[in-house]
């Protein structure tokens, strides 16, 4: 249930989370997924020590990098960069390095480095043209550091190059990439609510006239028969 709910409804999600863990704490996927839902809603001090039960019961470093973002969260990105250095994320694979450096570019914004929060982005795995799981968020990530940086060419060729890997649209590359070039999306339903409104409003009015015209009495001039006057 937490895994079927942590995108739509996080909250709920959570809730399932707490059941899960009166009924199995002693069980590591439950402390992870626990950690997960509470990261989630941003209750990141719940987060980290789920995350890190579920480290000392598994031996695993996995969840590294979200454990430094929880320290960001927790307004200490000086303790997420020191994560950044240790031996730990030396053992994690490809795609978990590549999210420890977003999570160190993230740390150095936090601090008001951008340029090196941009350099700690930079690396083979951005240069590469294969498209992983991760490239879109990178890319993502890099685009966004070059706009904060007031480099906006850049960032609009980053964005571009974030919606060629973005197939499952897990960014808004497109949405930035849009602003960038002054385009503003107007949402059809909203328009055509607005045009409903207006329609009915219309009508109202109409309706209305005709009423008082009711009220009023017919307007063609013609006198009433004396005998009806009385």
């Amino acid at each position: 249930m937490v895994a079927n709910l942590i995108d739509d409804d996080p909250e709920e999600a959570y809730a399932y989370s707490r059941i899960a863990l009166r009924l199995a704490s002693r069980v590591a996927a439950v402390r992870e997924a626990a950690g997960f839902a509470a990261y989630a809603t941003q209750r990141y001090t719940e987060a980290l020590a789920e995350f890190r039960a579920a480290r000392r019961m598994t031996g695993s470093v996995e969840l590294w990098p979200v454990m430094a973002d929880c320290e960001r969260g927790l307004g200490r990105p000086e303790r997420a960069m020191a994560m950044a250095g240790e031996p730990e994320v030396q053992k994690l694979d490809k795609a978990g390095q590549v999210e420890m450096r977003m999570v160190a570019a993230g740390a150095r914004r936090d601090m008001g480095q951008i340029d090196a929060a941009i350099v700690t982005l930079q690396g083979p795995e951005l240069a590469s043209n294969s498209v992983q799981p991760w490239t879109a968020r990178l890319r993502y990530a890099y685009a966004d550091a070059l706009l904060t940086a007031g480099r906006e060419a850049e960032a609009r060729e980053w964005f571009a190059k974030a919606i060629e890997a973005d197939k499952d649209g897990l960014t808004d590359a497109s949405d930035r990439l849009a602003q960038l070039d002054g385009v503003d999306f107007v949402d059809a339903l909203d328009e055509e609510s607005a045009e409903s409104g207006e329609s009915a409003a219309v009508a109202d009015a109409g309706t209305e006239s005709a009423v008082a015209d009711d009220v009023d009495g017919p307007e063609s001039g013609v006198e009433p028969v004396e005998g009806d006057k009385d």
